[in-house]
């Protein structure tokens, strides 16, 4: 006779297999609605000599960066370029993103990009935006919303040596 385990791990092999075997949109809906949903967006900090490039939106308290929501069926590189180009004028493309900065609590996944530029771009604030400006990340904090700060905080990590490198623990 079986073990306990042994069966749950049957049975959960027996369901994947099944589910496998279901058509493509129905394994698609199933998902859907045993996950929680996140909202997306993507996000762009622009640095020139230590300052970054900051927004004034109405929608949001204090600066923040440009970027926003991503349109259905949007991949996050093609969604920031737009965003850059509605809310500041520029057009840019940009790299691999640098970090992905999700937020359980209130089910928000921004993926973040860095373009470092050798000249200051001219901005014309735009769309959304009603100001620009070049500030140190330390300038902007004051009166931002929870979101940028999660993002300056995430910035400022990933630049510390080491940051991205995982390891192997040891078996507890």
């Amino acid at each position: 006779m079986p073990t306990p385990a042994v069966l749950r791990r049957r049975l959960y092999t027996a369901a994947l297999v099944a589910f496998r075997r279901l058509p493509a949109p129905v394994r698609r809906g199933l998902v859907r609605a045993g996950t929680p949903g996140f909202t997306v967006g993507a996000v762009c900090a622009i640095e020139h000599e230590g300052r970054l490039l900051f927004l004034r939106q109405p929608h949001r308290p204090g600066w923040s960066l440009p970027g926003g929501l991503l349109d259905r069926g949007e991949d996050p590189a093609t969604g920031v370029q737009r965003e850059l180009l509605e809310e500041t004028g520029l057009r840019v493309r940009v790299g691999l993103p640098l970090a992905t900065q999700v937020n359980p609590r209130v089910r928000r996944v921004d993926v973040i990009y860095r373009l470092r530029v050798d000249s200051r771009p001219a901005v014309a604030a735009g769309g959304e935006a009603q100001e620009a400006a070049w500030l140190r990340p330390e300038e902007a904090r004051e009166g931002s919303d929870a979101p940028t700060l999660e993002i300056l905080d995430l910035l400022e990590r990933a630049q510390r040596p080491g940051s991205h490198d995982g390891r192997v623990l040891p078996a507890p």
